[in-house]
């Protein structure tokens, strides 16, 4: 393991490939402070190439995932700031979101407590949303005089929910239960809290076992094509279909399937 982050908790399990970053403020509801940002961001981009990870876990210790940013670490720091300073710190925390979705390893947030804030957001950026029923969401952010649509969640959440859920959590910011976060397509799965981890470790290690260039190409994909037409997404559908072609990966499925065996991908 070549990373070591001091803000939080980070593991990277050398049989399995799975990465798991642990927010470790338990006492604060595992809000975030300047630091954090930063080297949750830093830690994203230097995934999306460390030797041996294959896919990655974010989750928090204690009972909540992350309830966003801290009151006194930075909301309280940022008063009466000139937008100067307010802008670069703005823009440390939509690189967060960047790095998340430009990270090619597919990212599991597994939630494990109460979500809001930059926290629904940075579980909204991510790949797969694996919740405790416990896990209640909110995008806080209007609650609080700003703007609903903060850190990419005017993206995000649309293409995750649709938009009318979209109006209605960012103008609102009112938390809504697992179950219905579940129901409205924004969670992935969600189970009881003492089963949601082992949930979230599984769908890990199964996107690991997967063909590691063929997700990180669907995730940049995804990421693309969301602003092309779709005469230019065929056309680059079929010259990424065609390089994932050449991959070996491609070959040892069609082995596998012959052999009546699982693939062994690399």
């Amino acid at each position: 393991m070549s990373l070591s982050p001091k803000s939080f908790l980070y593991e990277q399990d050398a049989a399995t490939g799975v990465a798991t970053i642990t927010l470790n403020r338990p006492d604060r509801l595992n809000a975030l402070t300047f630091e954090v940002y930063r080297e949750l961001a830093a830690t994203f981009r230097a995934l999306d190439t460390e030797p041996g990870v294959r896919s990655i876990i974010i989750t928090g210790k204690g009972r909540a995932f992350c309830t966003g940013g801290d009151v006194e670490d930075i909301i309280g720091a940022l008063l009466g700031k000139p937008i100067e300073e307010l802008l670069a710190f703005t823009r440390i925390t939509c690189e967060l979101i960047l790095s998340i979705r430009e990270c090619r390893r597919p990212v599991v947030a597994a939630l494990n407590g109460t979500v809001a804030g930059a926290g629904a957001v940075i579980a909204a950026a991510s790949d797969f949303r694996v919740a405790a029923i416990t896990a209640k969401i909110a995008f806080l952010f209007t609650r609080v005089g700003l703007t609903g649509a903060d850190m990419g969640a005017g993206w995000l959440l649309p293409r995750l929910v649709g938009e009318a859920h979209a109006r209605r959590l960012l103008l609102l910011g009112d938390f809504i239960s697992a179950s219905e976060a579940l129901a409205i397509g924004l969670y992935t799965s969600v189970s009881e809290p003492d089963q949601a981890a082992a949930e979230a470790r599984a769908l890990a290690e199964r996107l690991a076992k997967g063909p590691s260039f063929a997700l990180g190409v669907t995730k940049q994909a995804l990421n693309r094509e969301a602003a092309l037409d779709l005469r230019t997404a065929l056309d680059n559908e079929a010259e990424l279909q065609a390089i994932c072609m050449q991959s070996p990966n491609f070959a040892e499925a069609h082995r596998a399937f012959r052999e009546k065996r699982e693939p062994k991908f690399e």
